[in-house]
């Protein structure tokens, strides 16, 4: 199975990534990245920037390894607050171009997340971003962008998991080529490690039932990050190579999806987060 994921604007992005929040020590980001996790995900509102770039700092992988991305804050949606949110998360994460930059959530009763797209979509021209996204954005929203500016984003950052497992939402980013990315890939508080579909698997492949969660997503084309404190999980939740789930498994815990899925009420249509 790829360890990376073709995007459509020709760039390719790793098929696990690191989730940051709310990690505050660098010294966290730092073993991630020893022992194998190339794409570090951060957002203006986790406050963790800088930490971010502290560990980029400290590590040993090159700079040209690692996928750094962050996010801009509804607060910033305005296209001129949007190209400043760009340049501040560069300089507070130290680098000289963001690798993957998201719109965090639309939040549609601003209603300026075209003007953020707007701003991303210059930024990459300008050489400011290499590859730009969105997070949380259901086909309308989407649909809104592409009109609006011509471009698609090459990611959609949005809730997955067994519980909400996104069956519709996966299936119209097929159908425009942008790339699923999980937050809250195993479900957090609501992992459903105990579940049968779960426990049958982990226990027929002798894997974890989170390394059998995060082998679902990568069978469905999905790319998780997972946060892990421990460099034993870590380890784990990148080790996913030495199994393969079988397509009535991959069935199984789909089915486990839930219409009020969600772990929080983050429907896109009515969450604010500015």
């Amino acid at each position: 199975m790829t360890s990376t994921y073709d995007l459509n604007d020709g760039t390719t992005l790793p098929a696990v990534g690191f989730g940051t929040y709310p990690i505050d020590d660098p010294d966290v980001l730092v073993s991630a990245l020893a022992v194998g996790y190339r794409l570090l995900d951060t957002a203006v509102n986790y406050e963790n920037e800088e930490v971010v770039g502290e560990a980029l700092r400290r590590t040993d992988v090159p700079r040209d390894e690692i996928v750094v991305a962050t996010k801009i804050p509804g607060r910033h949606h305005a296209y001129d607050d949007a190209r400043a949110s760009i340049r501040a998360s560069r300089e507070r994460l130290g680098v000289e171009r963001t690798d993957l930059h998201l719109i965090h959530w639309p939040n549609p009763s601003v209603d300026k997340y075209v003007e953020a797209w707007q701003a991303l979509v210059d930024a990459q021209a300008a050489g400011e971003v290499r590859t730009i996204g969105v997070s949380n954005f259901t086909p309308a929203h989407l649909a809104r962008i592409v009109d609006a500016t011509g471009v698609t984003p090459a990611v959609n950052q949005v809730e997955m998991h067994p519980y909400f497992p996104q069956v519709e939402l996966r299936a119209a980013h097929a159908e425009l080529g942008i790339r699923t990315e999980a937050w809250s890939p195993l479900g957090k508080r609501q992992a459903p490690f105990t579940e049968p579909p779960v426990a049958d698997a982990a226990q027929a492949h002798g894997v974890t039932p989170g390394q059998v969660i995060l082998r679902w997503h990568r069978q469905l084309g999905s790319l998780p990050i997972p946060k892990a404190s421990s460099t034993e999980r870590q380890r784990a939740n990148l080790d996913l190579g030495g199994f393969e789930l079988t397509e009535a498994e991959v069935a199984a815990i789909t089915a486990l999806g839930r219409e009020d899925g969600r772990l929080f009420g983050g429907d896109p249509d009515t969450h604010e987060e500015m």
